[in-house]
């Protein structure tokens, strides 16, 4: 039975890498096609890459020393950073999740998404990002492709 009614699906994982050149060959002999590149601030690049009618890969890799991530690839080297849910109802996952006693950090709104993690300080060791993307979102990622998994956010099912 489940603990909640929200609605939530895993959008993508993450993979942190030193150079998204380096790794989309593999990606491209997976079957992959790349929906979109972007830079975050001047911190890192992100690829994401769709696989499939449902599932998604992200490259994630550095651009500038001292982020953390140059210290997580420090640390662990390339290989799964994060898996990403999308969530129907972040503010109502973040309580659920705290009630079961886990730690969920870094909640931010911006203006097409909002999103939390669950602190890899859990049981599975895994670094979950929880995603609310609101309607424009949607919109501004149309261009690129089907920007949600079956072309619709998870609570407009």
């Amino acid at each position: 039975m489940a603990a909640h009614d929200i609605p939530i699906r895993v959008d993508h994982v993450g993979i942190a890498i030193e150079s998204i050149e380096a790794g989309e060959p593999v990606l491209e002999a997976l079957g992959c096609e790349k929906l979109l590149e972007e830079p975050v601030e001047d911190e890192f690049r992100w690829a994401y890459y769709e696989l499939g009618d449902a599932s998604r890969i992200e490259l994630i890799a550095p651009i500038a020393d001292g982020t953390f991530l140059t210290s997580y690839l420090a640390e662990n080297g390339p290989g799964l950073h994060h898996v990403t849910l999308e969530v129907g109802d972040i503010e109502g996952m973040i309580e659920t999740l705290e009630r079961a006693g886990l730690q969920v950090v870094d909640y931010t709104e911006r203006e097409d998404w909002s999103e939390a993690f669950v602190s890899p300080a859990n049981p599975t060791g895994t670094l979950f990002q929880l995603m609310e993307y609101h309607e424009s979102y949607v919109e501004s990622r149309r261009e690129h492709g089907n920007p949600c998994i079956g072309g619709a956010r998870v609570d407009s099912d």
